[in-house]
């Protein structure tokens, strides 16, 4: 091989390589596991300190704000499994005792930190479809 075809072999390797490992790192970084508490809790070692995107249902009067502040501690459930976390920051209008939610953060043995704008709250059933109605029930109401 000529000394002009070695250089440029090299150059392709090494770019090659860099490319390669940002691109690892990027998505290494980046990636954000969508879980249910359950499924969290079954196995938190692995699940610490990892980004996590965790599903369930904001558990009855488990909701304290501290005084002067925008923390809110809370639970979330999923199949009988409780997760407690902490948040500071505004939580959406739809957080409500027994909403559905998503919270974005890290799991650690004292819990789950919910990141900035990680707290996500299912909308009302309102915007579902209502059901359509179907004989008797259609000519009583008079459609």
């Amino acid at each position: 091989m000529s000394a002009k075809t070695v250089k440029k072999l090299l150059t392709t390797i090494v770019l090659a390589t860099a490319l390669g490992g940002l691109l690892w790192g990027t998505l290494q970084d980046g990636t954000e596991y969508y879980m249910h508490v359950d499924e969290v809790l079954a196995e938190p070692d692995a699940w610490y300190g990892k980004n996590l995107q965790v599903h369930g249902y904001v558990v009855e009067g488990s909701r304290a704000w501290k005084p002067d502040t925008l923390e809110v501690r809370f639970q979330v459930e999923n199949n009988g499994a409780v997760i407690n976390a902490e948040y500071t920051g505004i939580v959406p209008d739809t957080f409500q005792d027994g909403s559905e939610v998503v919270i974005s953060g890290q799991l650690s043995p004292h819990g789950f930190s919910v990141k900035p704008n990680g707290v996500m709250a299912k909308c009302p059933s309102k915007y579902e479809p209502k059901p359509t109605l179907t004989g008797e029930s259609a000519s009583a109401s008079g459609e």
